[in-house]
């Protein structure tokens, strides 16, 4: 499980220098952009924040996303 400490400092780095980039903790497994919609998943304790990642999960319904999330 990723720290409440980390998740307070994470953000999209889609959006971080234009907005707040604040993300969400979703179905414990996924942190999604509150900006943008892009949905960063969180593989074996660790955020993948890539943001070609986030974008092939942002046409996704966060109820939809798949838990656990496909490992790479």
């Amino acid at each position: 499980m990723v720290s409440q400490e980390l998740l307070e400092i994470l953000r999209c780095p889609a959006c971080v220098r234009e907005k707040d980039g604040l993300l969400t903790l979703t179905r414990e497994t996924w942190l999604v952009c509150q900006d943008c919609g892009r949905k960063y998943p969180i593989v074996d304790d660790i955020p993948v924040m890539l943001i070609d990642e986030g974008d092939k999960w942002i046409a996704t319904a966060p109820d939809s996303l798949p838990v656990p999330p496909p490992s790479r």
